[in-house]
């Protein structure tokens, strides 16, 4: 838990200290237009990256209380200092194998289009900071795999995230977290 702990602090000093990119982002093509600094965490084999800036806090997970008629991949509710936040298992999301809650799952509760939400991931690894130059267009997949939801590919430091737009997922009709 201690490097979860460490995460969690990189994470909210990045996203106290960040501030949008004035004029970058207006000279890449819209599918590029990503770079910044970055949350990254596992699922399955697979790392995947989203914007500190969407990111309220990590916490480890507890077990939410199941809502009745909700996807599978909505696992419940949890009580956050008050507010009910809603949990979305991005691993049945995405069509991934079920894997066993362990002491790594996290819950990283994101703040999107004033909702907070949660979403369980295996575990959190740390925060990247990815210029332009490191990410490259998302490849473009069919519907039925849900590309809609990737904006690019992250390459730094041998590593490859899959970079993913956080907040159109959460906004998607499928999770029936949002109004309209």
């Amino acid at each position: 838990m201690q490097a979860v702990a460490e995460v969690v602090r990189k994470a909210a000093t990045a996203a106290a200290g960040q501030q949008p990119h004035a004029g970058s982002a207006a000279a890449l093509p819209q599918s590029l237009q990503s770079a910044g600094e970055f949350l990254s965490f596992k699922l399955g084999a697979e790392e995947y990256g989203i914007d500190i800036l969407k990111v309220q806090e990590i916490r480890s997970y507890e077990q939410p209380t199941r809502i009745a008629n909700a996807p599978e991949f909505v696992k419940g509710v949890v009580n956050l200092r008050g507010v009910i936040v809603p949990l979305v298992d991005l691993r049945l999301r995405f069509g991934l194998e079920n894997v066993e809650y362990n002491d790594f799952t996290v819950v990283i509760v994101l703040n999107v289009a004033r909702r907070v939400v949660g979403v369980v991931v295996d575990s959190v690894s740390d925060v990247l900071q990815l210029t332009a130059e490191h990410i490259r267009p998302a490849p473009q997949f069919s519907s039925a795999v849900g590309g809609d939801f990737i904006t690019g590919i992250g390459s730094i430091q041998g590593r490859m995230l899959i970079l993913t737009d956080i907040e159109s997922l959460i906004r998607s009709a499928d999770l029936g977290l949002m109004d309209g």
